[in-house]
Parts: structure tokens; C-alpha cells; sequence
């Protein structure tokens, strides 16, 4: 090999590989401390886009879940309202069938008739009960309110604002009470009790929904992580090397540089 003066190959090329050994370095330690593999664009351009779509996808299955779970909430807090409406609907079916007896006065009928009064305008004061601003029942049949079990809202269900007014409506005639009106309240309990099925499989649903939100949300952070998170114990290993590449590297250099003081040892 020609001794040269102008030109040192060997320097240069031990620089070149310093500089990719220093490159391996910085990123090494880019995602150790960041904690994620692609600490930048250019690291996994296509993983990248796909984190980025599954971390969205993750927020909105979170947020599902919370519209689940205040939706539960809802039919949780209509159940309890239910529940006062049936022991309301009792006592006034015990006292229809208390004043049917005939040994009871007029006065004491309209002694019964004074509970019972009150209680059915209990019943209706039931019927204004509300969740957030939200009524709890409704007119006739009732109505329904959309509930999205989904991330992407392509699942739905409706959740019942169950007609409670409408049992308190067909009841309007009980403005006192006899033994023959027992029928009526009888029929709002039948009324009454279908409400609450329904109420209850609602509410038996929507658990199941819940839960599959959640089981999905952590398959959805499983899968991102794969992508995006940085396996630490391979990454401290590629540190290690890129380490040693570095400051064997720089060594090198070193050594190339002082190569070319030969040259100077010919001339004297």
C-alpha cells in the first residue's frame, strides 16, 4: 500500500462507520427514553399510520364504554323508580281490597280513600323522575333512546323510557277507592311488572356490552403496543453493541489518523 499524504482512506472509512455507529446509538437511546420503538416517523412509516388508527380506536372504545356504563346507570336509576312505583301499586291494591269488606263504614272507606288518594298522586309525581335532565319515563308506550355499543357506532341498541305514565294514566279514575277499582290496580301491576322485565334485560345486555368493550379495548392496546412500544431487552442489547461500535470506532479513527504521520518519519 502506497504511503500518501493528501488522501487516508482508512480514516475515511472509519469515519463513515463511526457515524453509523453513532446513528444506532442516538436511536437506541431515542427509544429507550421515549419508550417507543418508532421515536420517529422514518423509524416504521406504516407502523406509524396503524398505531395511530389503533391508539383513535382505543379512545373511542373508552369513551364507548362510558356511554355504556352512564346508559346502565340510567336503567339502574329507572329500576329504582320502578321499584317505588310497585310498592306504591301494593299498598293501593291492599287497601282496594280493604275497603271491599263489609263490615267497614263509609267512614272508614273514606279513611282508606284518604292513603289511597295520595299514594296515586305519588305515583304520579314518579312519572316526572329524570336522569340528568333525562325523564326516566314517558307518554303511552313509552319511547326508546339509542344506545352505540360500538367504537365505530355500527352496533346499536334502544333503551326503553318505560311508560309508566301511561300506567299512571290508566289508573286516572281511582280518585277514591271501593272494592271494585282492586281490578284497575291490579292491571297496572301486571302493566307495571312488564316494565321492569324489560327494564331488567335492558340493563342484562348492556353489562355483556359493557364487557366486551372492555375486553376490546385491551385487545386494541395488546396490538398497538406491538407495534409501537419498544422492546426494552432487545433495544439495551442493540445499545450495547452500538456502544461498543462507537468507541471502538473511535479508536480506529484514531488510529488512522496517526497512520498518516508515517509520511512525515520518510521525509525527515
Amino acid at each position: 500500500m502506497a504511503v500518501v499524504i493528501n488522501t487516508n482512506a482508512s480514516a475515511s472509512y472509519a469515519s463513515m462507520n463511526l457515524t453509523k455507529s453513532s446513528d444506532l446509538l442516538q436511536k437506541s437511546l431515542a427509544r429507550l427514553s421515549s419508550g417507543s420503538r418508532i421515536s420517529n416517523p422514518a423509524d416504521d412509516a406504516g407502523g406509524l399510520a396503524v398505531s395511530m388508527k389503533l391508539a383513535a380506536a382505543i379512545k373511542r372504545t373508552d369513551a364507548s364504554a362510558v356511554n355504556v356504563s352512564n346508559a346502565l346507570s340510567f336503567l339502574q336509576t329507572q329500576a329504582g323508580s320502578l321499584k317505588s312505583a310497585a310498592a306504591v301499586l301494593d299498598r293501593m291494591s291492599e287497601l282496594g281490597t280493604l275497603a271491599g269488606d263489609v263490615t267497614k263504614s263509609s267512614s272508614d272507606i273514606a279513611n282508606y280513600s284518604t292513603e289511597f288518594v295520595n299514594l296515586y298522586k305519588e305515583l304520579g309525581k314518579l312519572t316526572a323522575d329524570a336522569f340528568n335532565g333525562i325523564n326516566l319515563f314517558s307518554g303511552g308506550a313509552g319511547a326508546n333512546l339509542t344506545v352505540y355499543l360500538s367504537e365505530d357506532g355500527a352496533q346499536t341498541m334502544n333503551i326503553h323510557q318505560a311508560g309508566l305514565l301511561g300506567v299512571y294514566t290508566t289508573s286516572s279514575d281511582l280518585t277514591a277507592v271501593t272494592g271494585g277499582n282492586a281490578s284497575v290496580v291490579t292491571g297496572a301491576i301486571q302493566a307495571l311488572a312488564t316494565l321492569m322485565a324489560t327494564n331488567g334485560a335492558q340493563a342484562s345486555r348492556l353489562q355483556f356490552a359493557l364487557d366486551s368493550l372492555n375486553v376490546n379495548k385491551v385487545n386494541l392496546e395488546a396490538a398497538n403496543s406491538r407495534i409501537y412500544d419498544v422492546d426494552v431487552a432487545s433495544e439495551t442489547t442493540k445499545l450495547a453493541r452500538a456502544n461498543i461500535l462507537v468507541q471502538s470506532g473511535a479508536a480506529m479513527l484514531s488510529q488512522a489518523n496517526a497512520a498518516s504521520q508515517i509520511a512525515l518519519k520518510l521525509l525527515q
